[in-house]
């Protein structure tokens, strides 16, 4: 019976796996296949070479300092974005006049391009031309323009700031539609019931944005993991690995070291850490817990 209930749904779901399996599962093969393989600056494929590339790529010696910097980076991000999107998605919630042109607003970091975003960024803060430093010297906070995206550490926490600025507008949106979508009876109830507004927020909204707030989570964890145009923009002249995370270092290994069979063992590396924090992500977190109850 079982069979038979499978069977019966196969057309109805086949499209889908076909899809995934185009889409997802054969990128993923051909990656790991790739991560085996001697290829040449030019992606040539001279022959098998086993574990070598792995070899090559856990004899960094930076390694372990830029899986640091991925987990500062994610994490940074990531619950900043949530924070802030989180505060946001509540007032604009709200009823108040402009209501729909603040919304619109909103929009736009997400709207623009990230390349372009990023280097007004880092133009704003140029020592000698920037708007910013010049902006800060004249208020008297700095005596003459500072490098923020000229040393390691700064500049990494510019970036930061930049991804969490073309991170918010999506997760603002996606928590407001969790918001719109929890029936009013809810929070009438609590007021009813002589709750706080902190209260009413941590017992009763809270507990119903957990979908919103995990699919937010899920895809700004994909997102910034993956990003490679701010930290290119803002990071990308300084030298070393100091300031790199594993999608940075992939890229560094193909373009500068010209190694493409170590950047595909990098690559492999990426894939099986985001899944595995996705995984841990969704074990610990259970977004639908509340719900099913």
């Amino acid at each position: 019976m079982r069979r038979r209930g499978v069977l019966a749904a196969l057309p109805w779901i086949g499209p889908s796996l076909v899809l995934i399996a185009a889409v997802v599962a054969f990128p993923a093969c051909y990656m790991l296949w790739t991560s085996t393989r001697d290829l040449s600056a030019y992606g040539q494929d001279r022959g098998a070479a086993g574990l070598a590339n792995y070899r090559a790529l856990f004899d960094i010696s930076e390694l372990g300092s830029v899986l640091v910097h991925t987990v500062v980076w994610v994490v940074g991000v990531v619950l900043v974005t949530l924070a802030l999107s989180a505060a946001l998605a509540q007032f604009l919630n709200k009823e108040f006049p402009g209501r729909a042109a603040v919304r619109m607003a909103i929009l736009v970091p997400w709207a623009a391009s990230v390349v372009m975003t990023t280097t007004i960024f880092y133009y704003m803060l140029d020592p000698d031309v920037g708007i910013a430093n010049r902006f800060l010297v004249d208020i008297g906070l700095l005596d003459r323009g500072y490098g923020f995206a000229k040393q390691p550490t700064q500049a990494f926490l510019v970036a930061m700031g930049v991804a969490v600025f073309v991170s918010v507008p999506f997760t603002t949106y996606t928590i407001l539609a969790g918001l719109q979508a929890i029936p009013a009876e809810i929070e009438e109830a609590g007021r009813v019931d002589g709750a706080s507004a902190w209260q009413r927020y941590r017992h009763l909204t809270l507990p119903q944005l957990r979908p919103a707030i995990a699919v937010a989570t899920i895809i700004n964890i994909i997102n910034v993991f993956n990003s490679l145009p701010i930290l290119q923009v803002i990071t990308g002249s300084i030298a070393g690995f100091s300031a790199d995370t594993t999608t940075t270092l992939t890229f560094k290994l193909i373009r500068q070291n010209q190694q493409v069979d170590t950047a595909a063992a990098m690559s492999v590396l990426n894939f099986a850490l985001i899944v595995v924090v996705i995984a841990i992500y969704v074990k610990l977190v259970r977004p639908t817990a509340e719900i099913d109850r």
